[in-house]
């Protein structure tokens, strides 16, 4: 994928990524640095307060992510209400398999064999966006008020393993590199960029 601006010239280079592990699942069962009944407090879940008071007062004082893997065993479908929509999926690890390219800025691009599924920018780091970021997924991105794109590109790079790979537009300009992202998606239209 090559083009310009009007005053800015793009060619992306493919950067190899590598898959740790075999694929997983059940993430937010691992998130217990608090219980259910403190977790009901916070005003991102004070909405299920009172269902979780009359229904579910013996699993108040568990951990919240073995309370709400317990329910998800047993069928109880609840446990959702606390999950961002894609909180439940199969999940895996990856990284950029060359640390060179870590410290990078620009604007990124997934492809699945040879068509163009989402459009990205990073302005910190690659390391951060995609090793960290989509590459892991922490219990805590699973929740409600936790990072919903990491869980749903994880899982969509997940599913594509086989056939998935990744291309960098090396960019210092914080500005150019907005710039860049906004122009691409509005060009190309990815499958994956919708908003949240």
């Amino acid at each position: 994928m090559a083009g310009t601006l009007p005053d800015l010239r793009y060619d992306f280079s493919e950067i190899d990524v590598e898959f740790i592990g075999n694929p997983y699942r059940n993430v937010f069962g691992q998130k217990n640095n608090k219980t259910v009944a403190e977790t009901i407090q916070d005003r991102r879940y004070q909405h299920l307060a009172k269902d979780m008071k009359e229904h579910y007062r013996d699993i108040l004082d568990k951990p919240l992510g073995t309370a709400l893997l317990d329910l998800k065993q047993s069928g109880d479908n609840f446990y959702h209400f606390f999950l961002n929509r894609y909180g439940d999926l199969q999940y895996r690890n990856f990284r950029l398999s060359s640390p060179e390219f870590e410290p990078l800025t620009g604007v990124y691009a997934f492809f699945e064999g040879e068509s163009l599924r989402y459009i990205g920018r990073c302005k910190d780091s690659l390391k951060k966006r995609i090793t960290q970021g989509y590459g892991k997924i922490h219990p805590k991105n699973c929740y409600l008020d936790g990072q919903a794109t990491n869980c749903r590109l994880n899982a969509k790079i997940t599913e594509a393993t086989e056939t998935i790979s990744l291309r960098i537009c090396m960019i210092e300009s914080k500005s150019d590199i907005e710039r860049m992202e906004t122009c691409l998606i509005r060009r190309h239209s990815p499958a994956w960029n919708i908003q949240l």
